[in-house]
């Protein structure tokens, strides 16, 4: 027997096995394969979500003229938003309804129905017929196709948020980073389709038809998400059960303070994540510049969200949650407004790139940390119910509305091009306040 090879009965004493260097290496890659399947899992819905809404809002010139038509260019468009915001305005209805039922009957159940009625709702939109084709029917049919998507997207922060963080409670910041780094992934996509096809499709071929391609992509994500879901388990029974009180009383009666500090923190990523989203449709109604120019700026933001964020978010979990991002929060504070009067004074493809771009950057960093801190207000029994509740409302106040509030604050003469500007210093100032709270009173 050679000096590397072990007797037949060393692998074991006292009746216990002992790891060798081999069984080690074995579980390591286990376990990073079960972390990777995991993350995919659960991102793979919220790329599914997050890409629907930023094709929609990319594309939402074209989508004005096709279902939305009105003499005023401006009433058309403001119709499309408003029914973008809408489907925002039933997400918190979804965040408790699918939120409760994941407390209550586990995590992977309640992300099998989200996927399924967001892939639906994204089929109906691919193959809408316009309003010339069936009049008032096609309006009235996309604003429901946008409410099942807004009600079956609510659940799903929530529930694959709890799901990620209960997997791997010691990295909670890195794994729960992965949420905002799908959402950079899939508004890469949606970017990347409106720079691709502005630039290879001629403007009345794109109104016709073009614009529905990156709704058909969306629908083909659904079913790999389908599949890869039915293939993972929860982390551990659904831990509502018994007696207690259900989630959604629970949260209402005795968990409304990290409700409102939740939605505080978040109000600023979700605001600069629209003011990207809008960015193509606001180089084309205020700068008149080619729509490509905003697709290729918000392109290059959304790269930096899916490379930046995990980074920021493992950051935190070294460093803590709310140093980390209170710290970016002030880089946000005092560079947004510098921004836009640069966006504003020197309207050029370069300094949109290199504007928005910065933003992109700071928001990231700002973004990693954001589910994970979300996660640590509200206990177990509670978390999906809280965390669907808080970041539906806050991404409908703050966000779904954003693009309306700042194309209505636009038509103001004092304030004009610098709309979006004077939003986001707000909204900034009020996620400042909620992290000194949360800091303060030591809730996560």
């Amino acid at each position: 027997m050679t000096s590397g090879e072990l007797a037949p009965d060393a692998s074991k004493e006292n009746g216990m096995t002992l790891s060798t260097p081999a069984d080690a290496q074995h579980t390591a890659a286990t376990t990073k394969k079960n972390i990777t399947r995991l993350i995919v899992a659960t991102s793979v819905g919220n790329a599914l979500e997050w890409y629907d809404i930023s094709v929609y809002a990319y594309f939402a010139v074209y989508l004005s003229k096709a279902f939305f038509p009105a003499h005023d260019p401006t009433t058309s468009l403001l119709l499309t938003f408003g029914s973008f915001g809408l489907s925002f305005l039933i997400r918190p209805i979804g965040g408790i309804v699918l939120g409760a039922y994941a407390d209550r009957h586990g995590r992977k159940a309640s992300l099998m129905l989200s996927i399924v009625l967001m892939t639906l709702g994204t089929l109906v939109l691919a193959l809408m017929p316009t309003y010339q084709t069936i009049g008032v029917l096609a309006p009235i049919a996309v604003m429901l196709a946008r409410l099942v998507q807004g009600f079956s997207a609510g659940g799903e922060f929530g529930s694959s948020t709890a799901f990620l963080v209960e997997h791997m409670p010691e990295r909670r910041g890195f794994v729960a980073s992965w949420q905002f780094a799908s959402q950079g992934v899939s508004g890469l996509l949606g970017a990347g389709f409106g720079a691709l096809l502005t630039s290879l499709m001629s403007p009345e071929d794109l109104q016709s038809w073009g614009w529905r391609l990156p709704f058909l992509f969306g629908v083909l994500i659904g079913p790999v998400g389908i599949y890869i879901r039915n293939h993972v388990d929860d982390a551990t029974p659904p831990p509502a059960a018994g007696n207690q009180d259900s989630p959604v009383k629970e949260v209402f009666a005795r968990q409304m303070l990290p409700t409102i500090l939740a939605i505080g923190a978040l109000a600023v990523s979700t605001a600069v994540n629209y003011l990207i989203v809008y960015m193509p449709t606001y180089v084309v109604k205020t700068l008149n510049l080619a729509p490509s120019v905003g697709f290729i700026a918000a392109f290059a933001a959304q790269t930096a969200v899916a490379l930046l964020a995990p980074i920021a978010g493992l950051v935190s979990d070294k460093i803590g949650r709310t140093t980390h991002m209170i710290l970016f929060a002030l880089l946000l504070l005092v560079s947004i407004f510098p921004a836009f009067l640069l966006l504003t004074g020197r309207p050029t493809p370069t300094i949109i790139l290199i504007g928005v771009l910065w933003l992109g950057v700071l928001k990231s960093l700002y973004y990693g940390p954001l589910a994970a801190l979300m996660s640590e207000l509200f206990p177990a029994a509670t978390r999906a119910t809280g965390l669907g509740l808080s970041y539906n409302i806050g991404v409908t106040l703050f966000g779904g509305m954003g693009p309306a509030i700042m194309t209505w604050m636009g038509g103001f003469a004092p304030i004009g091009e610098l709309a979006p500007g004077y939003y986001l210093t707000g909204v900034c100032l009020l996620s400042l306040g909620a992290l000194f709270t949360i800091r303060r009173l030591r809730l996560a």
